[in-house]
């Protein structure tokens, strides 16, 4: 059951930013900022960790997950190394997903010819 409740929300974030992309004028790239952001914000407020509890993956690996990410790795920080984690704290709690996001797009670069627009 996780499965399919995993795969509805994360269809439904998917969702959301076609309709995003569909029917106003904000660009890929804007989207993924308000996702990230919103990610972050919705932590703060504490409505995001209940969210990813419930959704598991669905929640986690959208690009909303990525700001959870990253407030959730600015508050340990702050809580271990005070005013200096919230600079740290983010890239030490996303630094895996980061070098991988690096590494494959690098070795897909070296397969495929990038094309620009």
């Amino acid at each position: 059951m996780q499965y399919i409740i995993s795969f509805i929300t994360g269809g439904l974030l998917c969702v959301i930013a076609q309709i995003l992309i569909d029917k106003t004028k904000l660009t890929p790239a804007r989207i993924l900022v308000i996702y990230v952001t919103a990610g972050v914000l919705l932590t703060a407020v504490g409505v995001y960790k209940p969210f990813a509890e419930f959704a598991g993956a669905g929640a986690t690996v959208p690009l909303t997950g990525f700001g959870y990410s990253l407030a959730n790795g600015i508050e340990e920080e702050v809580a271990q190394r005070g005013f200096i984690g919230i600079l740290t704290g983010g890239l030490s709690a996303c630094s895996a997903g980061i070098a991988a996001a690096i590494f494959f797009s690098y070795t897909l670069s070296l397969f495929k010819k990038p094309k620009t627009k």
